[in-house]
């Protein structure tokens, strides 16, 4: 027996941010406002303030803390507060600080910094600045009209001229035969205006009904993609707020715009269809001057823009991007142009609320080059990325004049070298660059993204290199929080996996899959894996954007919909599906003690159990007809619909029962808490036999009621018995889908078997997560058997090799093989306690939490087990 000695070293309050450490007591870094830093034209007019605290002492805490905001940054230099002054306030909170000075106004720019006490009342220096401001708070406070061009030409591409590899007959997309590619070209609007007077500051506000990228005198405003993101457009739409200060001049300035389908025309989904909330797209802009005599102007859209086309002949989501670089017209966004020939704008109104963005815009993540070029058949160049990843490549070409490069995109290879696109069912995934000649020309497209890892080249004059594409990732920018590292090489490739196949599928919106006809916001597959997307970034924002969207789905009897934003598929999610409603607010306040985003989601989820409630028999027990996707893509080891029913509306009804404790409404707590005992014990009564077994005898079986606390003993651990076994009968082998995966290793940890848990971790055999890094994944598949030696690729009509589902024990690796877990909300607690097993000797993680960074490095030599462990100043572990 191997006897461990701890050596417990360095448990210290450090640097949040991994960087040298200060000699100072106390100081405050990482400021944010609304959980993003120095946000620009946000419409909370109670916005919360947060930071975190370092210092170079052991067990060193916040004891007060003062907050002073001024209206410039000469005032805050001089401490002349003239918004807000807190005084000093004896508290250790450093999150979720609610603003409650001067009222808020439209434009407003508020600049703030905090100083901080430690322990012995000793004062820390004041912070570094930061700074908000403020959008459009007002109807009124809008000038601008919505604009468009309504008389875009349109390609239409027949069937036939349609790649064939992609289609299938059967399934989803095979409702789609027949049908025309109807693609519309982008619209190019612009104005052109005079500024005289000396600026201090400028400001656009701008948003589309499509997707836009908008420009100042013939240089584009901002890094952004896909603005101002997927929302239900009859509900809501939101604008994003740029600072264009630098960007103007006194004289002659071009404001202009290329707008696209995108999410409100484009093919969305499967089933071939467009225009899902409209057809004609549009922009709207507003651009409000100061001048620094104190007057102001504003240049907003109106009929006095206009408006053309240009080289980008086509642009759309699924389908991808055609540019004609012989139509290019220099400086379109510049005062040089004659526009004689250009027409006038098309006005009009829409009756949704206008909104500022609230989440994380999409951003460029790195650039990639490719590791690999092969010529399967002559002329056809296929490039091997070295990941499948989210986004677009920037093409690299020197050609004469209407040569056109043909770029197409996959996931997978088939076996004789050529891309494997038969599971892009409809979506043609394909870009078109036609050269305009005189030099090396480079284009990256705009408007379209796509799933892959390797790229088609057919059209490129001569044999191309290495430099003719990189790959641009794109993803929601979402900061990294997590990392992990250890001695097992296929570990770390799993968690570059579950990484990868993250930032894929977060794209404005959690969907399930990054390179089909799908990419929908799927509900069951956001719940299944949140816990593991907090751990691997910072996802407040995104997912306080997404939970609107979920929201504004949500039917009017209380029913949580499939997918957010609704389109394509039903408004009756199912068993955990629907649940997302629930577990995703209550998530998002456990990691980052974002109390808000309960109380915006409360009405909600208490309606949802309420329709559970509503629909289910006297004793709590599903009714006669309800839908269910079930245990989705097990290895056939079914679990009953009902036992799936039950386990989520007892589950989801003790957290609304939590959420109601937290937001002070104890009979809604209490009421909450006997209907999940009620729910518990019908479960028991109706599913449970004497000797344990669960009905259906399945692994999800007993998987959920053990994570969902709805046994007592000696059920517990007759049912926890019943697990091993049937792991045992399979060979020490996972048959779990979607909804048991997510639960499977933590209830292992719970029961104490990390033992069974770190077997099926490093089990390389069909099915398992490492099987798939085995045969090359390198990103996280929708099936287990995606692809396998014996039978070669799934079903082409449902099989993406990036989908983050069974990502989820990224949770599982962090919690027990770093042993960093929350004790108390937003980690103001640390657990930490690191579980060793399996082939592991040595692991080292951290986690960038809302207090700060925790890092756990462990390593077992000779018998010796060393810890070295991390945590934040202001938290205890």
């Amino acid at each position: 027996m191997i006897i461990f000695v701890v050596f417990l070293s360095t448990l210290f309050s450090g640097d949040a941010m991994g960087s040298r450490i200060s000699s100072k007591v106390l100081e405050a870094k990482r400021l944010r406002c609304e959980y993003r830093i120095n946000p620009l034209g946000i419409d909370e007019t109670k916005p919360r303030l947060s930071w975190i605290v370092t210092s170079s002492q052991r067990v060193q805490k916040q004891t007060a803390y003062r907050i002073l905001v001024a209206s410039s940054q000469k005032k805050l230099d001089a401490n002349q507060a003239d918004i807000w002054d807190t005084q000093k306030v004896s508290s250790d909170d450093t999150t979720c600080i609610v603003y409650h000075g001067q009222p808020l106004k439209s434009g407003m720019r508020c600049y703030w910094k905090v100083k901080v006490w430690g322990k012995n009342n000793k004062a820390s220096t004041w912070s570094k600045q930061a700074m908000w401001s403020m959008g459009l708070l007002q109807p009124e406070d809008w000038k601008a009209q919505w604009i468009g061009y309504d008389n875009r030409p349109v390609r239409v591409i027949p069937t036939g001229e349609q790649p064939k590899e992609n289609s299938t007959e059967d399934g989803k997309s095979g409702k789609t035969a027949g049908r025309n590619l109807t693609l519309p070209a982008p619209a190019y609007l612009r104005k052109q205006f005079s500024l005289h007077k000396s600026i201090k500051h400028a400001t656009v506000y701008s948003s589309a009904l499509g997707w836009y990228q908008l420009y100042l005198n013939g240089k584009p405003v901002g890094d952004d993609y896909f603005t101002p993101g997927w929302t239900d457009y009859n509900k809501r739409v939101y604008y994003n707020t740029y600072d264009v200060t630098d960007m103007l001049k006194k004289g002659e300035n071009v404001i202009g715009a290329i707008i696209a389908d995108g999410w409100y025309a484009g093919y969305i989904g499967y089933y071939h269809q467009r225009d899902h909330y409209g057809r004609d797209i549009r922009f709207l802009g507003q651009l409000y001057v100061e001048y620094s005599d104190g007057s102001s102007e504003i240049i907003a859209t109106d009929s006095s823009w206009k408006a053309s086309t240009g080289p980008i002949l086509e642009a759309d989501i699924l389908m991808g991007q055609m540019y004609d670089a012989r139509k290019e017209v220099p400086n379109w966004s510049k005062a040089e142009i004659n526009t004689v020939d250009w027409a006038d704008v098309n006005v009009s109104s829409i009756e949704a609320k206008l909104q500022a963005y609230p989440g994380v815009t999409v951003k460029k993540f790195r650039e990639i080059r490719p590791v690999g070029i092969t010529e399967p058949r002559k002329g056809v160049f296929v490039y091997d990325m070295g990941t499948n990843f989210a986004g677009v490549v920037r093409l690299k070409v020197k050609s004469k004049a209407g040569d056109k490069i043909t770029l197409r995109y996959a996931e997978r290879l088939n076996p004789d070298g050529t891309i494997y696109t038969a599971n892009l069912r409809h979506a043609r995934a394909t870009d078109c660059y036609i050269c305009k000649g005189g030099g090396v020309e480079l284009w990256t497209p705009q408007f379209t993204y796509h799933g892959f890892q390797y790229v088609e080249i057919t059209g490129y004059p001569g044999k191309p290199d290495y430099d003719a594409i990189t790959g641009i990732e794109l993803t929601s920018a979402t900061p990294v929080a997590g990392s992990f590292q250890c001695n097992d090489s296929l570990v770390n490739q799993l968690y570059k996996n579950i990484c990868q196949t993250q930032r894929a599928n977060f794209i404005d919106i959690p969907t399930d899959c990054p390179q089909r006809d799908e990419r929908l916001g799927w509900t069951g597959d956001a719940q299944v894996y949140i816990r593991t997307a907090c751990m691997n970034a910072d996802v407040q924002s995104f997912f306080t954007k997404w939970l609107v969207d979920l929201r504004d789905a949500q039917r009017s009897d209380g029913q949580f919909p499939m997918v957010a934003p609704l389109k394509v598929v039903g408004d009756d999610g199912g068993p955990a599906w629907a649940d997302a409603g629930v577990i995703c607010p209550w998530t998002i306040y456990s990691v980052y003690g974002d109390r808000r985003i309960l109380e915006r989601s409360y009405p909600s989820m208490k309606r949802f159990i309420d329709f559970c409630r509503k629909r289910s028999t006297d004793e709590m027990l599903p009714p006669q007809k309800y839908h269910c996707f079930g245990d989705w893509l097990n290895i056939k080891d079914d679990t009953p619909t009902g036992v799936i029913y039950m386990a989520y509306f007892a589950y989801s009804t003790k957290l609304t029962a939590q959420a109601a404790a937290i937001l002070g409404k104890t009979d809604d707590a209490k009421e909450y808490n006997e209907l999940f005992e009620k729910i518990r014990a019908s479960f028991n009564k109706a599913y449970v036999n004497q000797d344990g077994k669960i009905k259906g005898d399945s692994q999800t079986a007993y998987v959920l009621a053990l994570a969902y606390d709805l046994l007592d003993e000696p059920f517990r651990s007759k049912a926890a018995q019943h697990l091993i076994e049937k792991l045992k009968e399979r060979n020490w082998h996972l048959s779990t889908g979607f909804v048991g995966t997510k639960d499977l290793m933590i209830v292992l940890a719970k029961i104490g078997r990390n033992d069974v848990a770190y077997r099926l971790f490093h089990n390389d055999t069909f099915p398992s997560w490492l099987f798939c890094i085995k045969h090359g994944a390198t990103s996280i598949w929708e099936r287990w058997d995606g692809w396998t030696p014996e039978k070669g690729f799934q079903d082409p009509v449902m099989n993406s090799f990036a989908h983050y589902s069974f990502g989820a024990v990224g949770q599982w690796m962090f919690e027990n093989i770093g042993g960093i877990k929350a004790g108390d909300v937003g980690y103001k607690e640390i657990i930490i306690k690191p579980q060793v097993g399996g082939n592991l000797t040595w692991a080292k993680t951290s986690y960038n939490s809302i207090h700060g960074r925790i890092v756990t490095n462990w390593k077992v030599d000779k018998g010796v087990f060393d810890l070295k462990v991390t945590i934040p100043a202001n938290t205890t572990a």
